[in-house]
């Protein structure tokens, strides 16, 4: 980055900060991953520079030879990936995809059945400070008291409220969905089936969890978190829906896609399909699985009983006594970053709730197995027990900066 140093040294001076603290570091955030160094350099390329709005060989502006393969490619991959009818790869992130899918698929007023975000869904999924909240009807379900989704309950949810779309998904949940439930439950109201994979699209491109897209209507993911691409958003659907999405994609919400991003997708997409990329998505499985008994052993109380998938939900202030945002406060200052999160009926308010959420991704793309997260479980546990010493907080982060040496991300940055 001689350029960027010589000409701005203050952002290149936060840039080489960040690179420093991903390296020293551990990211446990459960939406966070590290992409490959082909991944930054697409995404740093010089698509930057150009303005393709519209879809291959359907553009308006000319110059297009070279977007047109990329996107294609995009395409085609993620098709290959997902075993998708359509794909539009433009959305610019989670966020926007499922705003765009409400634009496509409903009317003001129209009732979507989502998931309540203290029991594990997204704020896009109906929360009320949301601007789709205000467009749409949202009616959520919750989890039952063990962790579990009452399906039956689910069922008596649609048949009152008759929504046009059914939409499952979350952000904290850790247990596996039943696609074949969430389709019946559609087809006996007539309502269009939506999943938001964000969370769980890697593990599905690695074969980990089973594939969703041919059980729903329409299905959104972001393009990062365990696809460990680069920031953005994806939709797919069947071919019935395709001109409806396409539409409200752009230019119904969105101007031009940044083509310099979906280029790092279809470079990412492309590691997807590789045997490597299995084993990875395999490995966070049994790392996610090794976290929950380890934590479990500590004394900590998960949410939903356990995992099935990359990530946990800790309870830490109704087993340690310390709140979400204590705990992510001294994690922080030994090198794990993690987010404080609301759990289940949470008494305590999203800024400083009662539990923390933890997530293994992007540690194992570092390479660390089970035996590194024994001991990641062991330093959370120490780290929380004494977060107001000092003292114990900083003999726990040379540890973990010395076991951080041992994997680092990039080797050429």
């Amino acid at each position: 980055m001689k350029n960027l140093k010589k000409q701005d040294p203050q952002i290149h001076k936060a840039i080489i900060g960040e690179l420093k603290r991903q390296q020293e570091g551990m990211e446990l955030i459960a939406s966070e991953n590290y992409v490959s160094e082909a991944v930054l350099e697409a995404l740093g390329s010089v698509f930057t520079n150009k303005y393709s709005e519209g879809y291959p060989g359907q553009r308006y502006y000319g110059g297009q030879e070279y977007t047109d393969v990329v996107e294609k490619i995009a395409i085609d991959r993620a098709k290959k990936i997902f075993g998708a009818q359509h794909v539009n790869v433009q959305p610019h992130s989670g966020a926007p995809a499922n705003i765009i899918c409400y634009f496509a698929l409903l009317k003001p007023g129209d009732t979507v059945l989502g998931m309540d975000l203290s029991h594990g869904g997204h704020l896009t999924h109906g929360h009320p400070v949301t601007l789709p909240a205000k467009i749409y009807n949202f009616v959520r379900y919750k989890t039952k008291a063990d962790g579990k989704i009452d399906y039956k309950e689910l069922e008596e949810i649609a048949v009152k409220h008759k929504p046009k779309l059914i939409l499952a998904g979350f952000s904290a949940y850790t247990r596996q969905l039943d696609y074949k439930k969430f389709r019946a439950i559609g087809k006996k109201v007539g309502a269009i089936t939506m999943f938001d994979i964000a969370h769980i699209a890697g593990l599905i491109a690695g074969k980990a969890l089973p594939n969703p897209v041919p059980y729903f209507d329409v299905v959104t993911t972001t393009t990062h978190k365990t696809l460990r691409g680069p920031r953005g958003g994806m939709i797919m659907c069947k071919k019935k829906y395709a001109q409806a999405i396409d539409k409200a994609t752009f230019p119904g919400f969105q101007g031009g896609p940044h083509e310099n991003n979906v280029a790092a997708k279809a470079v990412a997409f492309g590691e997807a399909l590789k045997p490597s990329f299995r084993l990875y998505a395999k490995q966070i499985i049994k790392n996610a699985k090794v976290l929950e008994k380890e934590l479990t052993k500590h004394g900590f109380k998960l949410m939903f009983g356990g995992t099935d998938n990359h990530m946990v939900l800790v309870d830490v202030f109704g087993s340690k006594g310390v709140t979400g945002k204590e705990a992510e406060v001294a994690l922080d200052k030994v090198g794990i970053t993690l987010n404080k999160n609301m759990i289940p009926d949470d008494s305590r308010n999203p800024m400083d709730p009662s539990g923390i959420r933890i997530g293994v991704p992007a540690v194992t793309t570092r390479g660390m197995k089970e035996k590194e997260i024994v001991k990641i479980a062991k330093w959370i546990k120490d780290t929380i027990e004494n977060h107001r010493n000092n003292k114990k907080l900083k003999e726990i982060k040379k540890e973990v900066i010395a076991l951080c040496k041992r994997f680092p991300i990039y080797k050429n940055l």
